[in-house]
């Protein structure tokens, strides 16, 4: 979550990563799914840091007005850095629902809560592929570096991750992991390669995998 200047900054970086855009005149103002992860950033910055409320308030209107131009039904403090949205399209979120770093996330996917309930929704791990129409449901945990298949219907938490899965229901299908279908924008202190941004994100972003095991329900 973001909690300060410094991670404001450092998770749009990491999203610009994660989508792979050029720092350029054309990206910045030409590509309306950037513009909508960096209106959430600054919407996230701006409430959780509990900056001016007239700033918050338009901050808002531009986030939820862009949202609805792309179909996007997303709300703020659920995904972790290095976000990366495929294109538009319909996109559902619960705002219950929490996603680690670097998920790569596709059209009409819908991440809800089980029947009846309005906030047990999913958790999932770092490092997570959502592949196009996938349906995720219910107090469920998923787990770091896990593809989940177009059309895929998840209803049952697969904690260690590691693996794809597909179906309706879902089922693993083979240990093939997300490696080589997403960039990851974001890196673990002290992986190889890291730099001031993986620093300045320790704090803001705590291990997903741990996160995930604590959340697991009973029953899972």
């Amino acid at each position: 979550m973001i909690t300060s200047y410094q991670d404001y900054r450092a998770y749009v970086e990491a999203d610009r990563v994660a989508l792979d855009r050029r720092r350029s005149i054309r990206s910045w103002f030409g590509d309306e799914v950037w513009k909508f992860q960096r209106r959430m950033r600054r919407l996230e910055y701006l409430t959780n840091c509990r900056r001016a409320r007239l700033r918050r308030f338009i901050a808002a209107q531009r986030y939820w007005r862009l949202a609805k131009q792309l179909g996007f039904s997303i709300p703020i403090n659920v995904f972790g850095p290095g976000l990366s949205i495929a294109h538009r399209g319909t996109i559902v979120v619960n705002e219950g629902a929490r996603v680690g770093a670097n998920c790569r996330l596709h059209v009409c996917v819908t991440i809800g809560t089980a029947a009846g309930r309005t906030s047990a929704a999913p958790h999932l791990g770092d490092n997570c592929y959502i592949g196009p129409g996938a349906k995720l449901f219910g107090p469920i945990v998923l787990g770091d570096n896990i593809v989940i298949g177009a059309n895929t219907v998840v209803n049952r938490s697969f904690p260690d991750g590691n693996c794809t899965i597909a179906g309706a229901p879902a089922r693993r299908i083979s240990h093939k992991t997300s490696a080589g279908l997403l960039i990851q924008g974001y890196r673990e202190p002290g992986a190889n390669g890291s730099d001031q941004n993986d620093i300045e994100l320790e704090s803001a972003h705590p291990s997903t995998s741990t996160v995930a095991r604590t959340a697991l329900p009973s029953g899972h």
